[in-house]
């Protein structure tokens, strides 16, 4: 196979890798700040459900609970699995595996915030949410965003847990590819395909920082 061809089956990999990146972040970062409230509840039951959830989510492989999404409907209630679910189960997997992990960050930031300012602003006639959502969560975004980052490169390199369930994104290619041609070129074409995008979000990350820089 030439290096052209390996290239251009590894880039459509790609495509499926930043899908589920994607689609990770976008549900899984608000879903996370849900939790975290929920994690913060006065309510017994529902903090204790809460708590159960981060606890089963960051206690298990992100392999296996990728399994139990794909696998279950089918153990459990007798649902045919179908090929295009792979990719649904996928995103299930990652959003709700990553919303555990935004959820304490999120409520390590909010609780970090001194009480003072949440008393300052209700001397101004600030309600609880317009105190929250114009004076705490921009500063708890600035505090909790290498946090993030971590965890937004630590999801790209996850994304190639997905063969786990036989999704076709990158890290799956590039081991059929190797498998077939008994050479380690295509993992290294992979891995380089890995570094660039981590580079670039990386990048972005950093820029991200540096908008927010004036609340320092």
């Amino acid at each position: 196979m030439s290096l052209g061809r390996m290239v251009s089956q590894l880039a459509g990999g790609m495509f499926v890798s930043i899908q589920i990146f994607l689609v990770t972040l976008i549900f899984s970062l608000p879903l996370g700040m849900v939790v975290a409230f929920g994690r913060m509840s006065k309510h017994p039951l529902l903090q204790g459900a809460v708590k159960a959830y981060i606890s089963i989510m960051r206690g298990t492989p992100l392999m296996l609970q990728l399994m139990v999404v794909y696998f279950g409907p089918y153990y459990l209630f007798g649902i045919k699995i179908t090929n295009s679910y792979r990719l649904w189960a996928a995103w299930i997997g990652f959003v709700i595996n990553y919303a555990a992990y935004f959820a304490e960050i999120y409520r390590s930031g909010i609780q970090s915030m001194p009480i003072g300012q949440y008393e300052a602003a209700k001397m101004l006639g600030y309600g609880k949410a317009r105190t929250f959502f114009t004076i705490i969560l921009p500063q708890v975004i600035k505090r909790i965003l290498p946090s993030i980052t971590n965890e937004v490169i630590t999801l790209v390199k996850d994304t190639s847990l997905a063969f786990t369930i036989s999704v076709l994104e990158m890290f799956a290619i590039a081991k059929a590819l190797a498998s077939s041609q008994t050479s380690l070129l295509p993992f290294a074409a992979a891995g380089i395909f890995y570094y660039v995008f981590n580079l670039v979000v990386a990048v972005g990350m950093e820029h991200v920082e540096k908008k927010l820089s004036y609340y320092q």
